[in-house]
């Protein structure tokens, strides 16, 4: 029996990470191992290093109709996590194998419990149903080759990576697990792997592995980048066409709310995969080319919150998570970011995102995050938190340069740089835990000269 989340296809791909590698078969029978033992379990707490056997346990847990949170253990509140979802068991350990069970539950039965990234503040719990993957499997639109092994090069508690490992196996692909990132760990197994999923910070590090190591680019074999969790700026998607011209960019936006949003491939801007919406903060229509906030309806969203361990549900309909966007004539978008982290400084409003944009295509930039540092007189500082390459020796004359086509406004007045931006589990930075930094003066980071 396969599980229900890997629809009614064969299992014969190999999964491996380093240190475990399982056929198909090995999976399924470690899967219906689990199965066994969540026997009655309706939520459960996967808290095991190993993504192979993480893995298994989830898709046990799918085949016994269980709910499955996985546990990451880079999160600072994990108790309360666990005090929101209240799951029945927890699991760690390899799986058993065991003969075939029937599957329980239908495509309405709560699969996966989610959290949100961390990246604003505290986790929160979502729950989601196998139908709701089942639809963004299809909504996302690639269809892998035979051939295809797909590289997953982050933790499966985070839900962009976990989705790539689970859509590999829905098409019976092979999967790479690299459970801790690492971009040279990561440029060595793309002599193997063809596709990968990942964020931009992590392409734009790969990308600079290949820059300085030109016999990884050459053995590299990806055809194909899927990038979400945030937008891949222009300079970084041409660098990457540079490098590997046969390689295509699958950009997708999205939340953990709504699943799959908008994606673009081989088009300059987000095209809309459900029904969207931009409107003024009355909840109003805005005529196209104005900055609104997001609204979405849609059939891959989730049910709704876990607040001690039962489901608040979500209302029905239109929703929104607080995103800046543009809705453009020809129907396409531009995401410019969250409501919450826009800076109020001296009078004007600076979306960090557009900001952070910028100064990714400064040469020695890694990763960026713009934050407030508070200001008696204008409110805020724009503040420019950067993670960049020692070998670059940038300059703030350097980085302000990269800003000159910003109002100023938006220009940065205070830069600092960090040897590795603080991040949350799926490879985000830690945008909440920087802002309190600044906001307190405990940021462990230098003044740029």
């Amino acid at each position: 029996m396969i599980p229900p989340i890997l629809g009614d296809g064969p299992l014969t791909a190999e999964v491996a990470a380093a240190g475990t590698t399982l056929t198909g078969a090995e999976v399924l029978a470690r899967a219906h191992g689990a199965a066994r033992r969540l026997e009655g379990v309706t939520r459960v707490a996967v808290d095991e290093p190993d993504p192979v056997h993480r893995l298994c346990w989830l898709l046990g847990a799918d085949l016994a109709g269980a709910a499955t949170l996985i546990v990451d253990p880079e999160w600072s509140r994990t108790e309360a996590v666990l005090a929101e979802a209240r799951p029945a068991a927890t699991v760690s350990g390899a799986p058993p194998e065991a003969d075939p069970v029937e599957p329980r539950g239908d495509d309405r039965t709560p699969f996966y419990l989610p959290t949100t990234s961390g990246s604003g503040g505290a986790p929160k719990v979502l729950a989601r149903t196998r139908r709701s993957w089942l639809l963004s499997f299809t909504a996302l639109e690639v269809e892998l080759r035979r051939d295809d092994s797909v590289l997953i090069p982050g933790p499966l508690s985070s839900s962009l990576f976990l989705f790539g490992a689970l859509h590999a196996l829905h098409q019976d692909r092979a999967v790479r697990l690299l459970p801790k990132w690492s971009a040279t760990a990561a440029a060595e197994l793309c002599r193997d792997a063809t596709v990968v999923h990942l964020v931009p910070a992590m392409l734009a590090a790969l990308v600079s592995v290949w820059e300085r190591r030109p016999e990884l680019r050459a053995a590299c074999r990806l055809r194909l980048v899927v990038c979400g969790g945030a937008g891949v700026d222009g300079d970084l998607e041409q660098r990457l066409r540079r490098l590997l011209p046969g390689c295509e960019l699958l950009e997708y936006y999205g939340s953990a709310e709504h699943s799959l949003i908008a994606s673009r491939r081989g088009e300059p801007r987000l095209r809309p995969l459900v029904d969207v919406d931009v409107r003024d903060m009355a909840r109003n229509s805005l005529p196209a080319e104005n900055v609104g906030v997001l609204w979405v309806r849609s059939e891959l969203a989730f049910d709704g919150y876990l607040r001690d361990g039962v489901l608040d549900a979500a209302e029905q309909g239109w929703s929104s998570v607080g995103d800046r966007a543009v809705r453009h004539e020809d129907g396409t978008l531009s995401v410019l970011g969250r409501t919450g982290s826009t800076i109020s400084t001296g009078g004007s409003l600076v979306v960090a995102e557009e900001v952070e944009s910028a100064l990714r295509s400064s040469a020695g930039v890694r990763d960026v995050v713009v934050a407030a540092t508070p200001h008696r007189r204008l409110g805020a500082l724009v503040t420019a938190v950067l993670e960049v390459d020692r070998r670059a020796c940038l300059t703030r004359a350097e980085l302000r340069a990269g800003t000159r086509h910003l109002e100023p406004a938006k220009r940065p007045r205070r830069w600092l740089t960090m040897p590795a931006l603080p991040r949350t589990g799926s490879g985000k930075p830690a945008r909440a835990e920087i802002a309190e930094g600044l906001r307190d003066g405990t940021l462990d980071a230098e003044e740029l000269a």
